[in-house]
């Protein structure tokens, strides 16, 4: 892989595990698998029928667990400690082939934008399970696991867009991180004021 590539699977991958880590291992792992892409040496191992049989159950243990409200905020806390840190090392496998200093480089950069993607979804996600009906948690849900599926795929098929994308992403994601924080500022102000 050139060094666009694994930029690309960095930030790609790395943006989507903060999504939904288990999609974006069963992504890569069927892509290695069916042979659209050649992943790195070390990163092969996640076309292995257990790692795919894993990570489709713990994908699909998410996928119900993210459609219940409250369920999902729980859900996202637990993985505020598994999504970022599996992405750096996804990452740091992706740059299996670089200098040591590009493979860390890599893994901080992937487990940061991981941090971010799963910041804002978590925090959106509380935000919207204040809402009495369940449609929007489930269209929130959706979205983010097809963005997950997606944005995996385009890491590995378009890297230069991927970069793009996932650098629009972000900023979005600073965006709306910004003023969820604001609104919740303003709703304990208006609690302690009472």
């Amino acid at each position: 892989m050139n060094p666009v590539e694994i930029l690309s699977l960095a930030l790609g991958a790395g943006f989507s595990s903060g999504l939904n880590l288990y999609a974006t291992v069963a992504t890569l792992g069927l892509l290695q698998r069916y042979g659209v892409i050649h992943l790195p040496a070390a990163l092969e191992i996640l076309a292995h029928p257990w790692v795919l049989g894993i990570a489709a159950a713990l994908y699909l243990l998410e996928f119900f667990a993210d459609k219940v409200p409250y369920v999902d905020t729980l859900w996202d806390a637990i993985h505020t400690f598994i999504r970022p840190p599996a992405a750096a090392l996804l990452a740091y496998g992706a740059a299996g082939a670089a200098a040591p200093e590009w493979r860390w480089g890599a893994a901080l950069l992937a487990g940061g934008v991981a941090l971010t993607s799963h910041g804002t979804k978590a925090s959106a996600r509380a935000a919207v399970n204040t809402s009495p009906e369940p449609f929007s948690n489930w269209v929130l849900s959706f979205g983010e696991d097809l963005l997950a599926v997606w944005l995996t795929w385009m890491a590995t098929a378009h890297p230069v867009a991927t970069t793009i994308i996932v650098a629009a992403l972000v900023a979005f994601s600073v965006f709306i991180l910004f003023h969820l924080f604001r609104f919740l500022r303003r709703s304990i102000d208006k609690l302690l004021a009472a």
